[in-house]
This record gives structure tokens, sequence and C-alpha cells, in this order.
């Protein structure tokens, strides 16, 4: 390994910052010891709130800021951004005879063409005004029609630099084909505007489809200001933490100062990326946080056996869903943040306003609504404390008693008695006793996290009784028990310490990077040779990126897909493509694969037919190939995770008390227990509460949950009642 590169000893850190917590896991190199915690979140400054989980978690080692030897993080900045239209002001610089390119789009209309009279375009992320042209023109092939026209390119750089717009999009027609005028744009830019911060489409996305290689490049454009302050300034700042500068405790084992700690940033493809690598490539990492948190899932669940996996994040603003298959969550490049669609690959997630601070609230016409507004960290819940005024999530599980009256082990207390009154004055305006208003809203945010899951699942074609769930996030397991009966789930599995799974997550990832190049061609006229040169580019452009990472040549790997259809067909389904020589065997296995997962999604497939012409295959629907795709993977090590003693199933030595617990009808008595007290084979029958120092897993009467030799409680529907 480099020297930029993490080494042996010392300790590897992931922080995933949430809009309530920051959460954070430490993995100590000899001792594979792995440690958690949590600390506040800071919006204000998302870097204090890290560096303030950095010194809590060495503390609690003993170790210093020299120990550390690697730092992976999965950020909110750019998702923030989008969801919250908080971007910068952008111009667009395309091709002569394209400016309303953003204002045609596409003729689709969200909800049905029964919406169309209600629908109101929204705001494009470029307005008109804002849209120069440049003469010059490539044709499909990359081939020039017509030279670009230097001369105004000079003056389109100009005229944004006279205007005080300094974050530029380049899109110019066909540029996936041959990025030549692209290039020459950016000298243009970089000569009469050296201020402008400047995305080309080329470099963001090599794929046609003017429309959505467009706004994803002004999408990656109008968030790149923000995430390289936030990245440069938070790897500033670890980088004097970690060298010394700012010392927090009495160090580990000696380790001598590292040159530079690696910093990672996670993206949302499931891989991660080095922090001056992300600034080049903003756009990548905008559903960083979520994605981290199903690779952790996807990896914990398979070491227990689980393959088919429906994760469950459950935050303080929100709910994330995903699905894994094989042990890996499934991908899309159909994805989109807030009102922006985004061609990147991406992991699928599924997000609903539904997190312990959902605020309820009563609509214009009396009915009780949650989320998706949500009192965030601060002022957070009522019972925070701080200042908020309207019953949450978390307000109504206090009231209840299923949390206890405090978080992160006392850290954070809650008050239940201001609670009590904020689910009391709300169920007032209902008419409704505070036990069932409390329950209403437990009820709606279950609801709305089971059609998130519906989406992920009957939406694609599958059936949601197949998998299991894995419920984390610090109020992710809280409705688990209302999710089974939903849902049919046949069971639950909670990871140890569920509300720093995200954060454990990124500590299991690879460095990875994704290229695509459109190559439209119909599979009886496809030219082998051209598709092994496609490829040879594309995984030369993601070894560079490895050698740039630090990564030697023979640690590097590459995955190869493609993207086909039939002919006439509008979009693709993405396939493996074998390694090794792009022969006729190379072919056949890509079309195979496409048919049987076409015929998957879909229930059809036009296979060939070998009847006719003497075995000859002959397809009863011409296939098409139209990208190629390489995905460039730089292994990072991953911890190990620990195993848990037996038990004798007696989990009574984990049991702290009882309290009092609504569920149905008035309070009852539910046993509370320990969880890190729980071993191997113990087994909880509700009603009961399993706490911890992150979440609180509620066991409602007729569920049980069984530890097993992960520590992951599986919760289910208690056998002995069939």
């Amino acid at each position: 390994m480099s020297e930029h590169r993490e080494t042996s000893g010392g300790v590897r850190i992931g922080i995933d910052t949430g809009g309530t917590f920051t959460d954070v896991v430490a993995v100590e190199h000899d001792t594979g010891r792995i440690i958690t915690t949590k600390t506040p979140s800071t919006p204000a400054d998302p870097s204090i709130g890290f560096l303030d989980g950095v010194r809590k978690v060495l503390d609690i080692l003993g170790a210093s800021g020299q120990d550390v030897t690697g730092v992976s993080h999965g950020t909110t900045v750019a998702t923030n951004a989008l969801l919250e239209d908080a971007v910068e002001r952008v111009g667009l610089i395309t091709t002569e005879g394209y400016r309303h390119i953003l204002e045609i789009a596409r003729q689709s209309v969200p909800d049905g063409y029964g919406n169309s009279y209600f629908w109101v375009k929204p705001d494009r992320i470029v307005p008109v005004d804002l849209v120069r042209e440049v003469r010059g023109r490539l044709d499909h092939t990359g081939a020039e029609v017509r030279p670009l026209d230097v001369d105004g390119a000079v003056e389109v750089a100009r005229w944004f630099r006279d205007r005080g717009i300094d974050t530029i999009g380049v899109c110019l027609l066909h540029a996936y084909a041959d990025d030549r005028h692209e290039r020459r744009l950016r000298e243009v830019l970089a000569a009469e505007h050296p201020d402008a911060v400047v995305s080309l489409s080329s470099e963001v996305l090599r794929e046609y489809r003017e429309y959505e290689r467009t706004v994803t490049t002004l999408v990656d454009a109008s968030v790149k200001p923000k995430v390289t302050r936030y990245v440069r300034n938070i790897a500033a700042r670890l980088d004097q933490a970690t060298r010394g500068d700012e010392p927090v405790s009495g160090g580990l084992r000696g380790a001598e100062p590292p040159a530079s700690v690696p910093f990672y940033v996670m993206k949302s493809n499931g891989g991660v990326i080095s922090a001056d690598e992300v600034v080049h490539q903003p756009i990548t990492t905008v559903l960083s946080g979520p994605a981290a948190g199903a690779l952790g899932a996807a990896l914990v669940a398979g070491e227990a056996g689980y393959d088919k996996l429906l994760t469950c994040d459950g935050g303080g603003t929100s709910t994330d869903v995903s699905v894994v298959l094989g042990g890996e969550p499934t991908l899309t490049t159909e994805g989109s943040v807030g009102r922006f669609p985004s061609k990147i690959p991406m992991i699928d997630i599924v997000t609903v306003g539904a997190g312990g601070g959902s605020i309820a609230w009563i609509s214009p016409e009396g009915t009780l609504k949650v989320g998706p507004r949500s009192a965030g960290a601060d002022p957070g819940p009522i019972c925070y404390g701080r200042g908020g005024t309207e019953p949450t999530v978390t307000d109504a599980h206090v009231f209840l008693g299923r949390i206890p009256p405090h978080l992160l082990g006392g850290e954070i207390g809650l008050d239940r008695d201001a609670a009590r009154a904020g689910i009391e004055t709300l169920a007032g305006e209902l008419g409704l006793s505070p036990e069932d208003a409390a329950r209403g809203i437990l009820e709606i945010s279950a609801w709305n996290q089971a059609n998130a899951i519906r989406q992920v699942t009957v939406k694609r074609g599958l059936d949601v009784r197949d998998f299991t769930m894995a419920a984390f996030g610090g109020s992710g397991p809280l409705l688990i028990c209302r999710l089974i009966d939903i849902l049919g789930l046949p069971a639950v599995i909670v990871p140890r310490d569920p509300g720093n799974l995200s954060a454990f997550g990124l500590l299991t990832v690879d460095v990875k990077n994704d290229y695509v190049q459109t190559h439209v061609v119909r599979d009886d006229a496809l030219d082998r040779d051209e598709l092994a040169a496609v490829y040879r580019s594309l995984q030369a452009r993601a070894a560079d990126a490895l050698d740039r990472e630090g990564f030697d040549a023979d640690e590097h790997r590459f995955v190869r897909t493609a993207d086909l259809r039939y002919d006439g067909q509008a979009f693709e389904v993405r396939v493996p493509a074998p390694d090794g020589p792009i022969d006729e065997a190379f072919q056949r296995s890509v079309v195979d694969a496409f048919h049987d997962e076409h015929e998957r999604l879909y229930g059809y497939a036009y296979r060939a037919d070998s009847a006719a012409s003497g075995g000859e295959h002959r397809h009863r629907h011409p296939v098409e190939w139209v990208n190629l795709r390489v995905t460039g993977i730089g292994p990072i090590p991953r911890p190990v995770l620990p195993r848990l003693p037996e038990g004798d199933g007696d989990a009574t030595r984990a049991r702290t008390g009882d309290r009092p617990v609504v569920f149905e009808g008035a309070a009852a008595g539910a046993q509370v227990y320990a969880r890190e007290r729980l071993l191997a084979g113990d087994v909880i029958v509700g009603p009961a509460i399993v706490e911890e120092f992150g979440s609180t897993v509620p066991i409602h009467p007729g569920f049980q949950a069984r530890v097993d030799g992960l520590a992951n409680l599986v919760v289910e529907r208690d056998r002995s009642d069939r």
C-alpha cells in the first residue's frame, strides 16, 4: 500500500452525520475491538459535531488523534442542499438551438396524466435567462459537424463573469461521444472567468439523453461549491487534530503521527471516495448517509445467513428503505433527490418523512397527519426541553412508556411530563384520549414506513413476504412489530448497536468509481472489437482513478456491466458483463442475462430462436446494446463482526426492572432488559422493552425476540401462540 493508504495498527473511524445525532464507530486494528458512540449534531456547522465525535470515541479508547489511521464519513450536505433548494446560482452553456432543453424537459407528469390539469411545472434549476448557447456541433458518433465557435465561447464566458455567475454547467449535444468541444470550453472559461466553478457533462455522465445529462451536470455544479467547502474544512480540521495540533487524549501504543490521515466520503453507489477526489464529483455523494446504512445492514445480515433483505433506517428526520439481494443492495440510475432527477448510479433507496422527530399535526380537514416536517435536533421534540412546542413521534413513544426517560445512556434526559402536555393538547383538538392520540401518531408513522417499503418491493415486482427486514437507526426498531403485522414479514433483525449501523457501514465499503459510455448498436451488428475498445477505455479511466487513490495495480478490481433493451424500447435493463475476452461467448452471455432479467422484471422475453436456419440464433425481436459500464474497486479491509457467547436461553440475567407501557388498551407492566447483558440463544417474550445506548426495541404482546450468535435480535411472532 502507498503512504496515502491506511496502515496496520491504530484506529479507523466511521462518522455518519444525521439530522439529530452524529454516529461514531471506531475499530482498533490490532484487537478488532469495535467502539460505538453518539454526539448531538450541529446543523449550523456539521464539522463541530464531526470533530466532537472523533474526540469522544478516542477518549473512550484512551487514544489520541495521532492514532487515527483512516476516517470514513457519510454526509447529507449535498442531499440537504437539493432537498431545501439551497443550491448555488448556476448558469448553463449548451449547444446553439438547445436553450430551452430544461423548459421542455420530459412529457411525463407526476402521478400520471390525470394530474396534468393540476400539476404546475416546478422552477427549473437554471432559469432560461441564465442559459447561453455556443455554436458548434458533433453528431451522435462524436464526429465534428461544425467546429466550436471559440470567439462566441469567449463572449459567453465574459457574460457570466460580468454578471457574477461563478458556478457553470456545460452540456453540449453528443458530448458523451466526444468531449473535445467541452474541454475547449473549459479552457476558455479558465482564461476568461478563472473564479468559475465548472462541471462538464462529459465528466459527470458520458451517457445519452440530453435532458437527464444536463440536469445531472447542473446538480453536480450546483452542490460543488458547498460540498467542496464542507469537505475541505473538515479535512483541514481533521488533519490538525490527527497531527497533534488538537490533542485529544493519552495516546495508543505510541503510534507515529501519520503524514496525513486518509479521509474518505461515502458515495451513493455503495463505495467511498477520497476527500481529494470528491470535490471533483460531488454529485456522487447525494445519498451518502443512507447508502452506508444499507451496506452495513447487508454485511451484518449476510453474516447471519439472510440474503434477501429489506433495510429500514429510521433517523430523527426520515426513514430510508432499500432492498438487498444476494448480499448487495440494488442499484438504480433512475433516481432523484427532491425535484432533481439524477442518472448517476446510486443505491435504490426510498425516503419517507417518518422519523423520530416527525411532527404530528392536524390538517385543515381535521385529520391527524405525521410528517414530513421534522423538529430535527434543534429544537427537537418537546421532551428534549429545548423549546420544541409541537408533539412528535418521539414524544408519543415517551408518553406511552415505550422508550426510557433518557437517551444515550442518560446523557440526554427526556421530559415525560412535557411530552404528556403536548400529546394532551393535540388529543383535545382531535377529541381523542391522549393514549389514542399517541397510538394514532405511531400507527400513521408505521404505515408511512410500510408504504415506503412497498415502493421498493411490490412496485418492483417483489413479494415483501419473502424478505426479512433489518431495522436500525435510532428510531428504526421502534415500530417493527407493527410492520411485521402490516407487511406480513417473517421476521425483523435488529443488529447490535442499531443506532450506529450506518457509521459501521462506512468501515465495510471499498473505494468505488463508476464509468459509463453510450454505445448504441444492434446485437446482430455488434463489432466485438469496438466493444472491447470501449471497455478498455473505461477500465483505463477506472484504473487511473484508483492509482490516484493510492492503490497498487495488483489491488485493482473491475466489474463490467451493460445496459440492453429490445429495439424500439425507450429504457434499458442493466445486466452483468463477465470478465475475460470479449468474444462470441461473452456476447451470448450478456444477451442471455438480459433476456432473463427482462423476464423477471416484466414477465416476458423475446429469446433467440435457434430452430431456424440450421441452429443459427435469431432474435424474435432485435436486441440493442446502449450503455457500457465499468466500476473500478479498491479494496479496504473490513472489520470482523464479533461473536456473542452462548447463553442458557434464560434472559432474566439481563432484566433491569419493569415499567408501565401502553401497547393496546391501558398501560400494562412490561419487563425491561439491558441488551448488553444478553447472550446468544436468549429469548424474550413480549410485552417487553430492550434498551441499549443508541436505540430501544419494544416487543409487543404476541411477539418474541431471539438473540443470535452475532448479537442480532431476531423479532418475530411468538411461536408459542400458534
